[in-house]
């Protein structure tokens, strides 16, 4: 896989997460800030590393299940491996602009 390749398939990712929404919150994980790192390898495994809003989110597994199952979808991906992290804990100010819009809070 060339390096455009993998560039692609992580940019698939990113639009794959901007379609996947908080339960809880109407905006979806990436614009909220809950995705930290992305890294997508050649053989097919993609490592997403995130939070949640929260650490007791009673949504958590079905929120976890939609990530692996829809990433798993995207071209050129074999495997999702999410690792869960509360180390930054979330707030606010990771949000984006357009998800802090979109809440009303900016």
């Amino acid at each position: 896989m060339t390096p455009e390749e993998i560039l692609d398939v992580e940019k698939n990712i990113v639009l794959t997460l901007k379609n996947i929404y908080d339960p809880e919150i109407p905006v979806n994980i990436y614009d909220l800030g809950l995705i930290y790192e992305i890294d997508f390898d050649p053989s097919g495994e993609a490592d997403i590393k995130m939070t949640l809003t929260a650490p007791n989110c009673p949504m958590a597994d079905m929120l976890l299940e939609d990530i692996n199952r829809e990433v798993g979808k995207v071209k050129g991906v074999e495997k999702v491996n999410i690792t869960l992290t509360f180390d930054p804990v979330w707030d606010k100010s990771m949000m984006s602009e357009e998800a802090l819009i979109e809440l009303n809070l900016l």
